[in-house]
């Protein structure tokens, strides 16, 4: 009666808690370190690590706080302001005030400009946008970035005594002359980065080489007595950064302000909807929990799946290596070789029990590299023959 053999068997158990925790302890270290990073760049957003540019108090290399400090020294006396209302209430001498405006923001509306003319003999407008021409030097037109080293071409004081400013610039056209201007630090085709616009009462120079009164940029070339002969001409100069203060009351200042009312409690009730969601589930399926699970998995199965995949893929050299691994286990064992023996002291022991040349034994074993399945079947053949040479060398 013939029986069939018996087949070999895989047992495969559900992972543990633990070593699931231990393969995902990489993935684990990189969630909390981005959330790490998240909470740090999520602190440091509102900060403005760099601060304002061109605000006298700002020792940043874009800011301009050099300039006011030797202002200061020079006996100037510099007020920082940052609302209209301020800068109202700062001046009171106006016919021996410079007023510095630098309005990147666009907060200023076309009145609060025009009330800004009138307030010091001398207004000084940096990076003048669009608006601000318009109100305050209707004369001119933006001409685009200027770049180079930019040489003193005119009568104004400032502009005499710096000779050459350098640093990045804004350009200027004049597209009326009737008014007294004088234009300076020209880079061609009509374009200049300083105008001095005379109105009698007021002096409005408009100003475009703001670089050159930064931290980082004041110590070049002229620049530095450009700013000073330019901003200390009078005993008190105001410098206005306008902010979100000068908005008016009616124009929104934050997000919420900006959001119907029934958004929040639309979201509050998403979110205790969501929350509710969870907590029913949960207690409807209860915790999850991990158990082992035996699985029998037929060796020849795996084997066969295994094998159509390399022959799907070409993977010749894979299917060959698996083979391979299973001829050395099986030759070490015939050979009497413990577990820890290498592939080298297989191939020396098969040398010694089949008479054979180490060389050829290695080539089958390890270095020979199919070109195509007919190869493959080849060496597969080999080692199976090899085998049963040992086997026939060892056996008593």
């Amino acid at each position: 009666m013939s029986t069939s053999p018996p087949v070999a068997r895989q047992h495969v158990l559900t992972p543990t808690t633990g070593r699931v925790l231990r393969r995902s302890l990489f993935w684990i270290g990189v969630v909390a370190f981005l959330a790490i990073v998240t909470l740090i760049a999520a602190g440091t957003a509102g900060s403005s690590v760099g601060g304002t540019t061109l605000d006298s108090e700002n020792a940043a290399p874009a800011g301009a706080r050099a300039v006011a400090e030797v202002l200061r020294q020079q006996g100037v006396t510099v007020t920082a302001t940052s609302s209209l209302a301020e800068t109202k209430r700062a001046i009171s001498d106006p016919s021996n005030t410079t007023l510095f405006l630098y309005d990147d923001g666009f907060y200023l509306d076309n009145e609060q400009r025009r009330e800004l003319a009138t307030l010091a003999s001398t207004l000084v407008v940096a990076n003048a946008n669009f608006d601000e021409l318009r109100d305050l030097a209707p004369e001119l037109a933006q001409a685009g970035y200027v770049g180079g080293p930019l040489k003193a071409d005119c009568d104004v004081t400032a502009v005499r005594k710096a000779g050459t400013v350098s640093g990045d610039a804004t350009g200027y056209r004049i597209v009326d002359n009737s008014s007294s201007i004088t234009a300076c630090l020209g880079s061609g085709d009509g374009v200049y980065s300083l105008v001095h616009v005379d109105r009698g009462a007021t002096q409005v120079v408009v100003l475009g080489a703001t670089s050159a009164l930064t931290n980082e940029h004041v110590i070049e070339q002229g620049n530095a007595a450009l700013a000073l002969n330019l901003l200390g001409a009078h005993r008190t100069l105001v410098w206005y950064i306008p902010t979100a203060a000068d908005l008016p009351e009616s124009t929104p200042q934050d997000l919420g302000s900006l959001t119907p009312p029934w958004v929040t409690p639309a979201l509050t009730l998403l979110m205790l909807a969501a929350v509710a969601g969870a907590v029913w589930r949960g207690r409807r399926f209860g915790p999850l929990v991990i158990e082992n699970l035996p699985v029998t998995v037929r060796a020849s199965e795996t084997m066969l799946g295994r094998a159509r995949l390399y022959e799907k893929s070409s993977a010749r050299l894979r299917a060959l290596d698996a083979l391979r691994i299973g001829s050395v286990q099986r030759l070490a064992t015939a050979c009497g070789l413990p577990r820890t023996a290498t592939v080298d002291d297989v191939i020396v022991a098969v040398a010694s029990v089949t008479g054979m040349q180490a060389a050829g034994i290695r080539d089958l074993l390890v270095d020979a590299v199919p070109s195509n399945d007919i190869e493959l079947v080849a060496f597969s053949d080999g080692l199976l023959e090899l085998e049963r040479d040992v086997s026939v060398a060892v056996r008593p």
